[in-house]
Parts: structure tokens; sequence; C-alpha cells
């Protein structure tokens, strides 16, 4: 199990908030197995583990707001307190290190994000975005799909505008128009934003082709943002894109899409649509070698259309990523293009 401390003082996304109800919910996060479950004060985490003789607590259930393991019967209340265990009699003493691995989380924009690692004193909130709060804009959460393939490589997909012509030739790019113009990429309010990049595009694959301006923001590890801009309608769409590490290969994408435009136009039509796109990813980005994300800028050729991913790249060596990185090269801090 290759452990990475940085991704876990960070905050993931795990789940849905609408897949969470009544039962207990497994998922598997950067390889711990992590329980989510409802009371009445909101969503819980676990580690999916009874103290007790390490069964997991997601074959139980959820009663009087408590998680109950199926093997004996042991009932955990939110704080991960011990408070029954059925094979004593009631009034004996529970013993005080009878209790379940809590994990930070919250739910925010629909979904439950977890920090598995809290004692780092980071308390960096959850990446924020803006359109989900904006009344002139609907959004729509996409069905998470899962990608056999590093996280930081499928973020790393995600913010390059280069394979759009290609990879999504007449449904978002057009391979007649493949040439990526000039721009830069800046540091800005904890994150790094790109120039708005011109690109011949099809912004949510209508068939409308435009001259459209894309924004890529690297809000976090494991999240970006993009936003689209068709000036000459004033239409905009934005996607919040975040990856969830489950295991070194293994990765599910949630992404959020936001549109100010065509807002009575059903909600499954920009769902279909999304899911068209990262199949179309899927391929591809499973079959990228080496599979771990290189962070030496001399393992791969880089071109000045890539400086977003340059960007991603040089962040994730900075804050000491290593869980699907390429870490075992030397360092390249003088590479420039």
């Amino acid at each position: 199990m290759m452990k990475d401390h940085i991704l876990e003082k960070d905050w993931i996304a795990a789940v849905y908030s609408q897949d969470i109800g009544s039962e207990p919910v497994p998922v598997m996060i950067l390889e711990e197995r992590v329980v989510f479950f409802r009371t009445r004060d909101g969503v819980q985490a676990f580690k999916d583990l009874c103290i007790h003789r390490g069964a997991a607590l997601s074959l139980g259930k959820v009663a009087d707001d408590c998680i109950v393991c199926p093997y004996h019967g042991w009932k955990y209340d939110a704080e991960g307190k011990c408070v029954k265990i059925p094979q004593q009699p009631a009034e004996q003493t529970i013993p005080p290190k009878a209790k379940a691995v809590v994990y930070s989380c919250t739910e925010q924009y629909g979904i439950i994000w977890v920090k598995l690692d809290a004692r780092s004193g980071n308390e960096a909130p959850v990446p924020f975005y803006e359109e989900y709060e904006d009344s002139t804009f609907q959004t729509v959460h996409a069905e998470p799909y899962i990608l056999h393939a590093t996280a930081p490589r499928v973020v790393e997909n995600f913010l390059d505008a280069s394979h759009l012509a290609f990879v999504h030739d007449r449904l978002l790019g057009d391979s007649d128009f493949p040439e990526i113009p000039h721009y830069s990429v800046y540091w800005h309010e904890n994150r790094y934003v790109s120039d708005e990049i011109a690109i011949y595009a099809d912004a949510d694959g209508s068939g409308n082709y435009a001259t459209i301006y894309y924004t890529f923001e690297i809000l976090r590890p494991m999240t970006a943002r993009l936003k689209k801009v068709n000036y000459e309608n004033n239409q905009i769409l934005s996607m919040l894109f975040t990856a969830l590490p489950h295991e070194e290969r293994k990765t599910t994408v949630f992404a959020l899409i936001s549109r100010n435009y065509a807002l009575d136009q059903s909600d499954e039509y920009f769902r279909d649509f999304q899911k068209r796109v990262i199949e179309q990813d899927a391929g591809i980005v499973e079959s990228q070698k080496p599979e771990e994300l290189p962070l030496d800028l001399q393992e791969e050729l880089h071109l000045k259309a890539d400086r977003v991913s340059i960007a991603y790249r040089g962040w994730l060596k900075e804050l000491g990523v290593t869980y699907g990185s390429d870490v075992s090269v030397v360092s390249s801090k003088n590479t420039r293009l």
C-alpha cells in the first residue's frame, strides 16, 4: 500500500450527497476503506473497520444515529465512541479504546468531501466553485465515471487543451483547427490560472462551433476548473472536475457542469454529453506509459501549448505529492520552454 501524506491532508471528493441514504456506503480512498453514513447531524465518515475483530462496518446498518457492526453488533455513535457492546451487561463500562477511527467530512456542491488526516492543521476549505451558488447558472452532476488510470494522469488530461481537436474531434474540437495560441499560466489566490485560450470548438457537443475562450484553473492536486466563454452570445459553460483516487490505477471522476443558457433544456443532455467526453478520454488515458505522471520535465517532450500541464506537474512536485506520480527521477527545476 502506497501512502501519500499530502493527499491525506487534503479534501478529496468521495461520493455525491444524493448517494448517501439510510444505509452505510463503502468507498476506497487512497487504498483506505472508508464508510459513509447519514445521521440527523449530517454525513459521517469512519474507517471501515470495527475495532473488535476487524469486520467492515459498511456491512452493518445505521440505527439511532449510530453505525452497528454486522459481526457482533457493536454500536458506534457519530463521534466514533462505542456506546453498546451486546455481549456484556449494560451497566458494565465500555473500554475507552473501543472507538472507531473518524475522518473529517463535509458536504458542499452536492458532494461529500473527506480528509483522511485532520491532524495536519491544514484548514484550507473545499475548493471554491462560484457557479454552484449563482442563480443565473444551472448545475448538473455528471454520472461518476471510473478510469483504470492514476489520478494525476486523469486530472492532467482534463487540463490539456491540445487533445480536444483529436480525441474529441467533431464533439468538442475540430482536427482542422488544432493550433493553440500563445498563453500564460500564473499563480493567483492559491491556485494556478491560465489566460483565456482561444480555441475553435463546440462548448457542449451541440454542433455550434465558434471561437470559445477556455480558462483552466488548478485548484488542488485532485481538483480543477474549466470555464468556456462564447463572447458572441455571452454563453458560459463551467465545470468543476475532481478525481477520487481509489487505488494506484483506479480513479473515479466527478464533474459538475454549469451553464447560463439553455436553462429549459434537459439536464440529461449535459450528463450524456459529459459521459461521451469521458468515454473518449478513457481509452487514451488508460493507455499512457508510464502509468505514473512524470514530474521530471525532461522525461517527456513539452510544447508551449502544454503550459497548464507543466504548471500542474510542477505544483505536484512542489507539494510533494507521490501518489500516482513518478518521483523517482532527478529534479529539473531549471527546465524552461
